[in-house]
């Protein structure tokens, strides 16, 4: 069915508190709560919630389109490492040569397990500080500039994991997502409270406006961490296939040439 699509799985998640919401209003009119009416200021908080709301969306959409180039940079530049590792093994030497593409192929892995929030930076750090005894190796078989060129790879592959770290550890302007979330708040009980004509249209009115506030908010929560694999509640992740589709391909030539 095409509800249950994983892009509705955010949607779905939010249901529960909607009928929560419904129950609630329905009891305060039941009981003759409902001490509040429909003024042309409650419209205008709920037009300037959202944008704010949109604000917030644009500023995490630049950090989410920044972060799924990451991965696809990254593993471009591990397969650069392993192609001076394949021409050595045709010209030089084999043994080395398999032994750096056998390196890239394991860091493809490494760093794909890492974003999967399976291993720590650290350990990635000192993963990636190994390709030092490949460059040595190298410094008899290659060009100097050759080698010069690998370690600047080396460099931007660790200045791409930091600037992943950072988006990952980072909140875009945790104030604005408090005062959004306080303003929701609001805003969705003075709804309970709100009488309004005719009731079941009012029903619907209060569920709609609901269901996109908190949907929002869920949403660019997590937008605001597309590297959020392993968490529960996270369902806009950049994807990791560049990782897969090159650590395949080493391990084919792996294959193919031992």
């Amino acid at each position: 069915m095409i509800l249950m699509n994983p892009k509705f799985k955010l949607a779905w998640r939010i249901v529960p508190v909607i009928f929560t919401i419904v129950v609630a209003k329905v009891l305060m009119h039941q009981f003759g709560f409902e001490v509040f009416s429909l003024s042309p200021l409650f419209t205008a908080i709920i037009s300037a919630n959202i944008f704010l709301i949109g604000f917030l969306v644009s500023g995490v959409l630049s950090d989410y389109k920044e972060s799924e180039k990451i991965p696809t940079d990254i593993s471009s530049n591990i397969e650069s490492i392993a192609d001076e590792g394949k021409i050595v093994y045709k010209s030089k030497n084999k043994d080395i040569g398999i032994e750096i593409v056998q390196s890239c192929s394991k860091m493809c892995g490494d760093i794909s397990a890492w974003f999967e929030n399976k291993k720590g930076t650290a350990a990635v750090m000192d993963d990636l500080e190994g390709f030092n005894d490949c460059f040595i190796k190298l410094e008899g078989l290659s060009h100097p500039p050759f080698v010069a060129r690998l370690k600047g790879e080396q460099n931007t592959i660790r200045k791409l994991i930091n600037r992943a770290h950072t988006i990952k550890d980072t909140n875009f302007i945790g104030t604005g997502y408090a005062i959004a979330e306080i303003i929701t708040i609001i805003l969705i009980s003075g709804f309970i409270f709100i009488k309004m004509e005719p009731f079941y249209e009012g029903v619907f009115f209060i569920s709609f406006v609901s269901f996109m506030l908190i949907y929002m908010i869920y949403f660019i929560k997590n937008l605001d961490n597309p590297f959020g694999y392993g968490q529960g509640g996270s369902v806009e992740n950049v994807s990791l296939k560049p990782f897969l589709q090159t650590q395949r391909r080493l391990d084919s030539w792996i294959e193919k040439n031992k």
